[in-house]
């Protein structure tokens, strides 16, 4: 989650939000190149701002801070998932290399700087935190090795990934009336994708698989490229060959037809909608800590 699809999440229960934004599109402009230049610490407060000025008061709408304190939950889950798996005492896998760790600091790192952000947004309308005990990255049993067995934990680290840019995926449309926020859009989504693809490709060094850097089918030309079906929600629909009506496979001049599905499907990613990535949340919360 960040700052695009918190907007797009909004103009869901606000259809304004982008009028209110619009007419202060100069000091958009300079909130995201000011976003450039200072510190972490102080993106909450810019946020809060932007945020208190588009709705000319102090209080956000209850709706807004709805759609906000959902956002924080997901970080809290994402930085909670990494943060343990550094500073856990029950972690027992080791880190093949000093890089790989280094990697799993720096997402472990953006998780709790978007968690930041938030929380300095909302203020005192921010949600309880999230604790570490609230969650269940066993999954019930689903992925009982995710801390002590590394392979597991790339495993369950790369359905989060996926499913962040999934959920990302299908924003960047409703955001053609605002080229500001959109281009800033694309700079976010890039990196995020990039965390994606450097995470199978940690999953590649760890072991005698090799998975692509992009989003594929699997071995039995199933939608769910990861090995591991218990994620199969995290790839529905991923096997998609039909873009704008027209069949990507028949024009691909791929040799044979699992070919040309093949090369449909990785040419195109397809966007996780709210329902779903709640419903995939939810696996690594415990009872009575769900989201809903």
């Amino acid at each position: 989650m960040n700052i695009v699809n918190i907007l797009e999440e909004i103009e869901k229960v606000d259809g304004e939000i982008y009028e209110r934004l619009n007419p202060r599109r100069a000091a958009m402009k300079s909130f995201f190149n000011i976003g450039k230049k200072i510190s972490l610490a102080a993106m909450p407060l810019a946020l809060g701002s932007m945020f208190q000025k588009a709705y000319g008061q102090t209080t956000l709408p209850t709706a807004v801070v709805d759609v906000l304190n959902f956002a924080l939950s997901l970080e809290y889950l994402e930085y909670h998932f990494y943060n343990h798996a550094l500073l856990g005492t029950d972690v027992t896998f080791t880190y093949p290399t000093a890089a790989a760790k280094t990697a799993i600091t720096t997402i472990r790192d953006h998780e709790k700087a978007h968690v930041d952000l938030l929380v300095g947004a909302l203020g005192s309308s921010a949600r309880a935190p999230i604790a570490y005990a609230d969650t269940d990255f066993r999954a019930g049993g689903t992925f009982a090795t995710v801390y002590t067995d590394y392979n597991t934990f790339l495993a369950v680290a790369q359905g989060f990934e996926d499913t962040g840019v999934r959920a990302y995926k299908g924003q960047a449309g409703n955001l053609l009336v605002s080229p500001g926020v959109l281009q800033t859009a694309l700079q976010i989504h890039s990196v995020e994708a990039r965390h994606a693809s450097h995470i199978r490709q940690m999953r590649t060094a760890a072991g005698s698989t090799v998975y692509k850097p992009w989003v594929s089918l699997g071995a039995s030309g199933q939608a769910n490229d990861s090995g591991v079906p218990q994620v199969d929600a995290v790839y529905a629909g991923e096997d998609l060959t039909v873009q704008a009506n027209v069949n990507i496979a028949n024009i691909t001049g791929a040799p044979n037809a699992t070919a040309a599905k093949l090369a449909a499907v990785e040419s195109f990613d397809e966007p996780l909608d709210k329902a779903s990535v709640i419903t995939i949340a939810n696996l690594f919360l415990q009872p009575g800590k769900k989201l809903s």
